[in-house]
């Protein structure tokens, strides 16, 4: 098992914000779907930017060209940087790792959210990381009635394990060998954390915004 280093309450973490897919079961790029007054992918941006990440990483592959054009972050200098994953048809391994790839020399440690849970919040964010930070363990994520749920956390000693990840297969399994690893935080508000694979889920959504 990877040597486990307590982490104090002030290390800062940085976010990946996972949103490369093809979305072939949505049969149109869910990252631009209407959400509110903004964007699907920027309903989740805007909440991973207001949190207390120190740095967020917004990986797209599947028309990345297109969605950085339209949404409203990125073009200006912030905390948020924008990477492309030429290979994302190999799943969803490879965005993880075009992410940690950036933020893994300066990071020991990093928030995995997918781009497509559009009821994540700042707080939800905020509670998971300072229940993390707070355990010393190196796994985190949030836990919803009783299942363990994203968005999750890695710690340093877990990035060579992410490293080997291949396919569309993300930390799961990581979190399910380490066990005892695992710091499980409740969301502590009301928290849905479904995301949005077909449109019929989208229509659903859409219900909670009026």
């Amino acid at each position: 098992m990877p040597a486990i280093k307590k982490a104090k309450k002030t290390e800062p973490v940085a976010g990946l914000v996972l949103a490369a897919g093809a979305s072939t079961r949505m049969g149109t790029p869910k990252q631009l779907l209407p959400a509110g007054h903004a964007l699907l992918i920027e309903r989740v941006l805007s909440q991973a930017l207001e949190s207390d990440l120190d740095r967020v990483i917004l990986v797209l592959g599947y028309m990345a060209e297109e969605i950085r054009e339209r949404i409203r972050f990125g073009k200006e200098p912030s905390r948020l940087e924008i990477v492309e994953n030429s290979g994302y048809t190999q799943g969803i391994s490879s965005s993880i790792l075009s992410g940690l790839s950036r933020v893994e020399k300066d990071y020991n440690h990093v928030l995995i959210l997918l781009g497509d849970m559009p009821h994540i919040t700042s707080g939800v964010v905020n509670r998971l990381l300072a229940g993390y930070l707070t355990s010393g363990l190196s796994l985190g994520a949030l836990k919803v009635g009783s299942r363990r749920s994203h968005p999750v956390v890695i710690g340093r000693p877990f990035f060579p394990a992410l490293h080997q990840l291949t396919g569309d297969r993300g930390a799961r399994d990581l979190f399910l060998r380490y066990s005892d690893q695992v710091c499980l935080v409740e969301p502590g508000e009301e928290y849905k954390d479904s995301d949005i694979d077909t449109y019929e889920e989208y229509l659903e959504f859409k219900k909670t915004l009026e």
